[in-house]
């Protein structure tokens, strides 16, 4: 970060470095079990917290309800993350092999907005839209309660009202990685929103045999943008760059070639 600020100061570096987030005093890190260390008893997960717990706080572990849509038996690892004031697990399982596509000349162009969140056009005659009305809702009404709460309060105010309104706005619904996959049994939003998107879009390329996408993309387009107040909050604050990133994690494991 101190390199790169000084090439800022320089004019050396078209854009301004962000300090590193350090985790606050009194934050929370994630807890990782492997599979190993996690046995099934009546249904319920049973975590061990160790024998220093035990001493400090009389207890030696605690049970979590086993989902019932998973096979216990295919589970490689338990993630604990604290995020926003709550507690979430995560369950890391094996993920099936995959048959790539084979390599044609067949290619998608993605051309990312607003309204039309995502337009895409490919050189068999086929196309789509994907309706982005849907993020900028949720968007706005993430922004009307934000500021209903913060109205008369100090620069920087924060409680555990914003954090639950943030977190329900972040939300996981599911994230899959090149072979693994994560689940989180809590309600979706921006999360399952990008996730959505990107599965429409690798399952259109498989049903119309396209191995090669093109998206469009220009670097820090959201840096200084001037299209308006509410414009300005509606574009900056659509997750365009995660779903870009979600559709290339998912382009590799399909063996779709992906150009940005």
């Amino acid at each position: 970060y101190g390199k790169l600020s000084k090439l800022y100061k320089e004019k050396k570096l078209h854009f301004r470095p962000k300090p590193p987030s350090y985790r606050k005093k009194g934050g929370m890190a994630v807890v990782s079990y492997p599979s190993r260390w996690v046995k099934l008893s009546n249904g319920n997960l049973k975590f061990t917290l160790g024998n220093q717990v035990k001493v400090w706080f009389g207890i030696d572990h605690f049970l979590l309800p086993m989902p019932s849509n998973l096979d216990y038996k295919s589970i490689k690892e338990y993630r604990i993350l604290p995020r926003n004031g709550c507690f979430y697990i995560e369950f890391v399982c094996q993920q099936s092999d995959i048959k790539p596509i084979k390599p044609n000349s067949n290619v998608l162009g993605i051309d990312p907005g607003l309204n039309n969140w995502i337009t895409g056009v490919s050189n068999t005659g086929k196309s789509f839209i994907i309706d982005g009305k849907k993020v900028k809702s949720q968007n706005q009404w993430y922004n009307k309660q934000i500021a209903k709460i913060k109205t008369g309060k100090p620069q920087g105010y924060w409680d555990e009202e914003l954090a639950e309104l943030t977190e329900k706005r972040n939300r996981l619904s599911w994230c899959a990685f090149p072979r693994r996959m994560r689940f989180a049994g809590v309600a979706p939003q921006m999360r399952d929103n990008i996730n959505k998107a990107a599965r429409f879009i690798i399952n259109w390329c498989l049903s119309n045999n396209i191995s090669n996408v093109v998206f469009g993309w220009n670097q820090f387009n959201k840096d200084g943008i001037n299209i308006g107040k509410k414009n300005n909050q509606e574009f900056v604050q659509i997750p365009t760059a995660k779903l870009k990133d979600r559709i290339s994690q998912l382009c590799q494991q399909y063996g779709i070639n992906f150009i940005e």
